[in-house]
């Protein structure tokens, strides 16, 4: 899917270097994201082919529209501990900036 983002460039997730899938749990009733805390919002994070790092937020609101937003790199970290993700090696610099 392609996105244009706030600055005007476009980015296509089908051609991102790498993605990944927001993490959920199971409260007793719902899924819900622990991107969002939503069952109802979701988050994917992309790498784009230059190494920016991009969220697509989409939600299961009726009439929402997914969006695409550019995170910093520290902004990614957090995501990617919070997903219990593999850090990939250009941002593990930045691990002890974010964990405590």
């Amino acid at each position: 899917m392609k996105y244009r983002m706030e600055d005007g460039n476009v980015v296509n997730t089908e051609k991102a270097a790498q993605s990944w899938e927001e993490d959920t749990y199971f409260n007793g009733h719902n899924r819900i994201s622990k991107a969002t805390g939503s069952q109802w919002n979701h988050e994917t994070l992309y790498r784009s082919r230059k190494g920016r790092y991009y969220k697509v937020c989409e939600s299961q609101w009726q009439g929402s529209t997914p969006h695409a937003e550019w995170v910093d790199e520290r902004e990614a970290v957090k995501w990617l501990l919070l997903m219990e993700e593999d850090i990939p090696t250009d941002l593990t610099h930045l691990i002890d900036e974010v964990e405590e």
